[in-house]
């Protein structure tokens, strides 16, 4: 079973994301090459680059970096809606061809300042929707010619998009990855996407979700190869155990002493945010080491729960996972820069023992 690291590159505007140190450049063409150019020194294979309204552009970041290295692939974020299908479909197409192959795809259909680009209010239901043509239709003009499609969110015709991707092997096309862990989402993720991105849950709710969208894909007569996972966590890694929960549970009194990150409302009321968040119910360390503390104190997203350990209980616990069926991982924790040389040289020779 072939497995896959990815890390977080921060697309903030406003700096201190996550701990990270509060600096003028911190969103400069600088200092994110350098975070993408670490990640190909250090054994990663990419790096997720998130979006919203508000923040830099996805798909722009990622061609700079594309431009400054020479393996690290960027997995793109992008929403539905402030994309139509087909001009996202072309621009990711020549993305690809120009970086030689090197574009990801992650698909967010959580709730943004829609207004603000243009896009209308949708309920669960439309959103999904949308979101599930969205899907199909990229496949489609990623992998066929004159496309003619009529959905009831996006109708294209005679639609070609140019420059073709190019196969590579087994890659058709830029792996589409997709979260969500409403039953809409999951009925979209086990019919539509290629990687179904899970937040750092314990063993036994992912175990459980893996065995339900595994089933969802018999279910629904899914067309495409066999859909894969993936974990989207934060990984704090120190030298020793108790040197990790001595500064982990530092990172978290400091946290609750500021009153935390103020929260995102429209990320707090996803189903998956609040399936993470209520974890604390539970206790505080869950499993062998997922701290569920830093969702209490402002925590949120990847940031919710941390694996917590020296780099060999980490690497311990993200066996665990990939004996469940996760073959694609998507690490980080702050400093970026410290920790992703840290973590490259400390975590991953572990993890391809």
């Amino acid at each position: 079973m072939s497995l896959e690291f990815l890390w977080y590159i921060p697309n903030q505007v406003t700096p201190g994301h996550r701990g990270e140190p509060v600096t003028t450049d911190h969103n400069s063409l600088e200092t994110l090459s350098a975070q993408a150019k670490a990640l190909e020194e250090h054994g990663w294979r990419g790096a997720l680059l998130g979006t919203g309204w508000g923040r830099p552009d996805t798909l722009t970041v990622a061609t700079a970096l594309a431009a400054r290295t020479t393996s690290f692939e960027p997995l793109v974020a992008i929403r539905p809606g402030y994309w139509q299908p087909a001009h996202f479909a072309t621009a990711a197409a020549t993305l690809d061809q120009l970086s030689g192959g090197r574009v990801r795809v992650n698909i967010v259909s959580g709730k943004d300042n829609l207004g603000a680009y243009g896009a209308a209010e949708e309920d669960q239901a439309q959103r999904y929707g949308r979101t599930r043509e969205f899907l199909q239709l990229i496949r489609k003009l990623w992998t066929q010619e004159n496309v003619t499609y009529r959905g009831e969110h996006y109708q294209v015709t005679d639609s070609t998009v140019v420059p073709r991707i190019t196969p590579r092997g087994d890659r058709l096309h830029p792996k589409l990855y997709f979260g969500g862990a409403s039953e809409a989402a999951e009925r979209v993720a086990a019919a539509e996407a290629d990687v179904q991105l899970f937040w750092g849950e314990p063993l036994d709710g992912v175990r459980e979700r893996i065995e339900r969208l595994r089933a969802l894909s018999a279910e629904l007569g899914r067309e495409h190869a066999p859909l894969e996972f993936g974990l989207r966590i934060t990984t704090f890694v120190r030298d020793t155990t108790e040197q990790a929960w001595a500064d982990a549970e530092a990172k978290v009194a400091q946290m609750a002493s500021t009153e935390g990150a103020l929260r995102d409302p429209l990320r707090s009321a996803a189903v998956g945010q609040q399936r993470l968040l209520d974890l604390a119910a539970r206790g505080d360390v869950l499993d062998d080491n997922l701290y569920t503390a830093p969702g209490r104190f402002g925590g949120g997203g990847a940031g919710t729960t941390w694996l917590v350990g020296s780099a060999e209980d980490v690497a311990k616990s993200l066996r665990k996972y990939r004996d469940l069926g996760i073959t694609h991982f998507v690490l980080s924790d702050t400093p970026y820069l410290t920790e992703i040389e840290r973590q490259g040289n400390q975590l991953l020779p572990l993890l391809h023992e």
